[in-house]
């Protein structure tokens, strides 16, 4: 498999490029508390830097239905975004997209070549986490699996 894009496991520090030391960061939300975990981190990770984060959350819709979703379903993701970014001490942009499924509406999402920061429990086999960073780098953009307890 040919990967156009990084893939990294736990890294200790994110590269920044030499031009500017601002950076921003995509963080994918995954579940609560993993996504909680992934933006404590990226505050380490990015130490010294003028970081952002966009943080991305996709509201798959099965085929066999309209993008009309359920505004209460819809509504409740936001809350949840927003109350995820206040906690965090660096600036953040949430934001929900309609997608038919994970993987497509974060690539949709994604600005080429993107700063990607993704949280996953670690487990002995492949969780989805790690699928979705493996498809993310395949398509060009920086990874960073973040593994949480």
């Amino acid at each position: 498999m040919e990967i156009r894009g990084e893939l990294r496991i736990d890294p200790g520090s994110l590269p920044s490029s030499a031009e500017s030391p601002a950076m921003e960061l995509a963080v994918l939300y995954t579940e609560p508390a993993a996504t909680e975990a992934v933006l404590l981190r990226a505050v380490t990770l990015t130490a010294g830097l003028a970081a952002k984060i966009h943080l991305l959350a996709v509201h798959a819709v099965p085929y066999q239905f309209n993008f009309e979703c359920s505004a209460s379903v819809h509504a409740h993701l936001v809350e949840r975004l927003v109350e995820i970014a206040s906690r965090c001490p660096l600036p953040v942009r949430p934001e929900v997209v309609l997608a038919r499924s994970r993987e497509e509406g974060f690539q949709f999402a994604l600005p080429p070549e993107s700063t990607v920061l993704v949280g996953s429990p670690r487990h002995f086999w492949r969780t989805p986490e790690e699928r979705l960073a493996r498809i993310l780098a395949h398509v060009g953009h920086k990874v960073a699996l973040v593994h949480i307890p």
